[in-house]
């Protein structure tokens, strides 16, 4: 599985989940072929009838890495527009993948968390990932897969 180390929260944190990596790179207008985290998320969620795209896997694994956060918070660390982030919670949520509640300590804010069919969603889409990656990736020897992960890497950085 590729992955980044786990950081402090906040806006350069990564989510350290398998295809962060590869997506980046999908994202940014890619090479034909390219298999990232949308294409392997939108295969996850056909095969399981969810319908589920990347941006919803972003914040499932945010809150799963992270722990109960604000929708601000949230939007600010995953790279998803605060706007859309108000949507797709909505979306997690009425799926029951999700939980919102007030801060008891501000009440005009919301504090998002996952529950246990969001955990449970999360994983299948991993192992759908896992599995497309490793298809993706079988041509290549682990010393070739390391060394693609840090040039990665070092592209995600620079991004």
């Amino acid at each position: 599985m590729i992955g980044l180390a786990r950081g402090q929260r906040g806006e350069d944190r990564q989510p350290e989940r398998a295809a962060d990596l590869l997506g980046g790179i999908e994202e940014r207008g890619d090479e034909p072929g390219a298999v990232g985290r949308d294409t392997c998320v939108r295969r996850g969620g056909d095969a399981s009838g969810t319908g589920l795209r990347s941006y919803h896997y972003r914040l499932l694994a945010a809150l799963e890495g992270w722990g109960p956060v604000s929708q601000a918070d949230l939007a600010r660390s995953t790279a998803v527009d605060r706007s859309d982030v108000v949507t797709v919670l909505g979306e997690l949520e009425q799926l029951g993948l999700i939980e919102r509640t007030v801060d008891p300590n501000n009440r005009r804010r919301n504090i998002v968390s996952i529950t246990r069919a969001g955990r449970d969603q999360l994983g299948a889409l991993d192992r759908v990932i896992d599995e497309v990656q490793q298809r993706v990736l079988a041509p290549l020897s682990q010393n070739e897969r390391r060394q693609l992960t840090k040039l990665l890497r070092k592209l995600v950085d620079a991004g």
